[in-house]
């Protein structure tokens, strides 16, 4: 299978050369490596553990508080209803907020550690 695209710019169409295992072993015990995984999982294990115990507590009240649950706010609209919807509310605001996370701290990181690494350094 061909295809008409051009090559990526900046290359001169040659594939460029696979780091060897050394060299990933290398990268890996770097400072620079260390401080993106430390940016990573200072910002995904808090957030992880957060969403975790809310939903335990939606279910936790859906199962043993009824009644409160069942709190009628405003016509058919209860309490079970409006903590389910922020549910879905959560976890798209987590998901903001990674991607920003990423875009800001995350991403620039990664790709200067791949730059050095395709340049042999």
């Amino acid at each position: 299978m061909t295809t008409e695209a051009a090559p990526p710019p900046g290359g001169t169409g040659a594939p460029a050369a696979s780091p060897t295992a050394e060299e990933f072993t290398v990268v890996q015990q770097s400072a620079e490596f260390a401080e993106l995984r430390r940016a990573h999982r200072s910002f995904a294990f808090p957030l992880t553990v957060a969403f975790i115990a809310w939903y335990l507590l939606y279910v936790l009240l859906s199962n043993y508080a009824g009644g409160f649950m069942g709190t009628k706010l405003f016509g058919n609209i209860n309490v079970a209803f409006v903590l389910g919807l922020a549910q879905f509310g959560t976890t798209f605001l987590i998901a903001w907020l990674y991607a920003r996370h990423a875009a800001e701290k995350l991403d620039p990181r990664a790709a200067a550690i791949k730059a050095r690494m395709e340049a042999g350094e």
